[in-house]
């Protein structure tokens, strides 16, 4: 990988074809040393929002040890890190998998929403003593942006059998729980706990782990989240107030939080109609999510050859991607210098999250 002072540099050497992504190890390091020093709790980083090799080295340097994996090549990466842990907890997963992650890669940490999936990973785990086993719960998702609610977690009417099933058979009972992608409320958190709380006293069982899961948001034009030691302050004190005992541990599982702001993406101009510019990378790439679910990510002109990326008047526009598929548009607004034409490049900030592992081969660089 090679290293660039910025990213005008890179473009005046080699005017990229494609588009490149540009990776800024220290904003990872900043992030995760403080989610490290304000969580009240473990720290797992979710590797589905970034796995690349380069970041994961930076989160290990910084302190993270602990992973949030949810397929075998996530397990394999994983493994090949001195002194990492890794925890499955992905509610369904293939029998392969379980048996693997157990006897292969020691791993003791599984989640699960139903009876059946809590049978499989006794089957293939040989009907092991040593699990922790985490029930995913079905909690509200109406503080978050990308809601996650209708596709895992137990409802209430189910889960304390299973939570009593799960508890005979799990050497450490945990409930985990995801409040959905970008929470933009603190309170999303403490009302999710508050409703596991409910959770263990109606089905009368100890818990070992509460797992608040992920959600915490970055910010992104448009969209400011409250700053994130204000969720810090909700998760530690709600979970001060709830019905566990004082040796349940409280994990997380943070993914956007770490890495949003450690990647930007280098993309082209390729034309200009009107209030709507043409660019090489686009919803099949790593902005799918400013096409599919509306985020607008900061954006800028490079400076190079003297052309002044902040200098005069800014306009909105709305981009287009390669594709001939009429999907692949980022309405934005993306604000950018009025005269911005054919061939500038523009940089497109915030996309360490989930825009790398959403993309097709892409170049890569350090700036």
């Amino acid at each position: 990988m090679e290293t660039y002072r910025c990213a005008a540099d890179l473009i005046r050497l080699h005017q990229p074809e494609r588009p490149v992504l540009a990776f800024r190890p220290h904003a990872a390091k900043r992030a995760a040393r403080w989610f490290l020093h304000n969580f009240p709790g473990h720290c797992l980083y979710a590797v589905k929002a970034n796995d690349a090799p380069h970041m994961l080295d930076v989160l290990v340097a910084s302190g993270i040890h602990e992973f949030d994996v949810a397929s075998m090549a996530e397990i394999e990466r994983i493994a090949s890190i001195p002194g990492a842990r890794a925890h499955v907890m992905h509610p369904i997963k293939s029998r392969e998998l379980i048996r693997r992650a157990y006897f292969d890669y020691g791993i003791r940490s599984f989640a699960l929403d139903c009876e059946a999936e809590l049978q499989k990973i006794l089957a293939e785990t040989g009907n092991a003593s040593d699990l922790n086993l985490m029930v995913r719960m079905s909690c509200p998702n109406g503080f978050s942006e990308i809601p996650l609610e209708g596709k895992f977690g137990i409802s209430w009417v189910d889960a304390a059998d299973l939570l009593r099933q799960t508890r005979q058979a799990a050497d450490c009972l945990g409930l985990t729980f995801h409040v959905g992608s970008q929470a933009m409320s603190p309170a999303a958190y403490g009302l999710a706990l508050r409703t596991m709380s409910q959770h263990i006293v109606h089905a009368g069982v100890v818990a070992d782990i509460i797992d608040v899961g992920g959600g915490f948001p970055s910010a992104y034009p448009g969209m400011e989240p409250p700053a994130l030691s204000d969720y810090m302050d909700e998760i530690r004190e709600v979970f001060d107030q709830i019905a566990v005992g004082w040796h349940c541990e409280l994990w997380a599982e943070p993914g956007r939080a770490l890495v949003a702001e450690a990647e930007s993406v280098i993309v082209r101009v390729e034309a200009r109609k009107d209030d709507t510019l043409y660019i090489n990378d686009g919803s099949f790439g790593v902005l799918y999510d400013a096409a599919h679910v509306n985020f607008t990510y900061p954006a800028r002109r490079v400076e190079v050859h003297g052309k002044s990326g902040g200098a005069g008047p800014v306009a909105p526009f709305a981009l287009y991607g390669p594709t001939c598929d009429s999907v692949d548009h980022m309405p934005g607004p993306f604000y950018l210098p009025e005269s911005i034409a054919e061939g500038d490049f523009i940089e497109i900030g915030n996309i360490g999250a989930y825009g790398r592992v959403m993309s097709s081969q892409i170049g890569r660089a350090h700036v």
